[in-house]
């Protein structure tokens, strides 16, 4: 299978509800290096992703929602990081989050919270007081394929651009090998 890669502007449907908006509020010139793919939602995960569709995992970036705990404190932050690694969530996460436990957030509190599906969470349209925290690597796709707010599709853009979007903060050493 092959993705048949579309300007995501053009593809509204393809998007979750908040994605899509987040993307229409982009400047232009940076939207216009959005683009987006349908799917197979069975095939949604990244390995079984790329596996189907030919794609590289150093091409892929993966989206993951994590909840930092001090006290009755609860802060939650989206942490991009390339597929080939994992976020540091015991160690950087933590501490960026000043929390005393970080840990990945229940699937049912950040699909309640995001608007998306499970497996799709992307970093385009999540709540804003949410930190968004990429791994410098990603910086250096070229073109970082990640979830589209839903299952049945996906978004590519340049690294640069995903590092670009409003709010995101990039971090060196993220996510380790």
């Amino acid at each position: 299978m092959a993705l048949d890669l579309v300007p995501a502007l053009d593809a509204p449907h393809l998007l979750a509800p908040p994605t899509a908006a987040a993307l229409a509020a982009l400047p232009p010139s940076l939207a216009a290096t959005v683009s987006v793919a349908p799917i197979d939602a069975a095939l949604a995960d990244t390995a079984a992703f790329c596996d189907a569709y030919g794609v590289r995992l150093a091409d892929s970036a993966n989206c993951i929602v994590v909840a930092g705990k001090r006290g009755d404190r609860v802060t939650y932050a989206a942490c991009v990081v390339p597929a080939t690694t994992r976020a540091d969530v015991n160690g950087v996460v933590r501490r960026l989050l000043d929390a005393r436990r970080a840990s990945f957030a229940p699937m049912d509190d950040a699909v309640a919270m995001t608007g998306m599906e499970y497996g799709g969470i992307t970093p385009l349209g999540l709540p804003s007081e949410w930190r968004i925290l990429v791994d410098g690597r990603v910086r250096d796709v070229e073109s970082a394929i990640i979830g589209a707010g839903i299952r049945g599709a996906k978004i590519a853009l340049p690294g640069t651009t995903l590092c670009a979007l409003p709010g995101v903060e990039v971090i060196e050493g993220l996510a380790s090998a």
